[in-house]
């Protein structure tokens, strides 16, 4: 199942804190960025692939791996402290009139989570569609519940559990379902992307993915475990 019209964003600053250069640094022997590049590709949902970046070295590189590419990130979405979706969306407007057509439905991938597979586009997608949401956000079952051992210090020292229920939990299995959020992509109508500043509008939904797929890379210890997780499926 398809839209009549979806664009992937990939969006990657340069000068990345956590893990120096990071989008291009090579992942078992091809830059961080290609991953995600050739997954959009592999998967055949994409009317346009288009990279939203500030580095001319980040868009040189995308460029050879085939996203599409024509205009660098503002300053103002580039920033350490920028929020993701004005980015994504000043990237939907300028495709819109890079390629003189309108897009039914936008998908965020974030080149910091390689270990989603094609599958996981694809799923995700006719999930979207199926239920009519205006969001999509993708997550992996929380190991930590706020219900039951999530807590919280307040000024004081004193520590009480995140959410209280009106009966006490007993086992973590009793509690409500709770998630994390990790960050391998996103999707949005156009008209949400357009007027809101937020994934969680009243209609947004949930992919859930394994724990095995869901790490995003923001430290050394991300990296090393995603590149284990990588090298092992690659030997499969």
């Amino acid at each position: 199942m398809k839209r009549e019209s979806v664009l992937a964003v990939i969006g990657a600053r340069g000068g990345s804190k956590g893990v120096k250069n990071k989008n291009i640094r090579p992942l078992l022997g091809k830059p961080l960025i290609a991953w995600t590049i050739e997954q959009a590709i592999t998967s055949g949902l994409f009317d346009h692939i288009v990279l939203t970046s500030d580095s001319e070295e980040i868009m040189q590189i995308s460029a050879e791996y085939g996203a599409d590419v024509f205009f660098k990130r503002p300053d103002e979405y580039a920033t350490d402290t920028a929020p993701k979706i004005p980015a994504i969306r000043h990237a939907l407007v300028e495709s819109e009139k890079h390629f003189g057509k309108q897009y039914d439905c936008i998908v965020d991938l974030d080149a910091t989570a390689p270990l989603r597979i094609v599958q996981d586009l694809i799923d995700a997608l006719q999930q979207f569609e199926r239920e009519g949401y205006e969001a999509l956000i993708t997550a992996t079952p929380a190991r930590r519940s706020p219900y039951f051992n999530l807590v919280e210090q307040d000024a004081f020292g004193r520590v009480a559990l995140s959410k209280k229920l009106d009966r006490p939990i007993v086992r973590r299995q009793d509690s409500p379902k709770c998630f994390d959020m990790n960050a391998s992509f996103d999707i949005w109508t156009r008209e949400a992307l357009l007027n809101s500043d937020t994934l969680f509008t009243d209609n947004t939904g949930l992919y859930v993915m394994p724990e095995e797929r869901s790490i995003d890379i923001d430290s050394e210890l991300d990296w090393r475990m995603v590149e284990m997780l990588m090298a092992e499926r690659t030997e499969e």
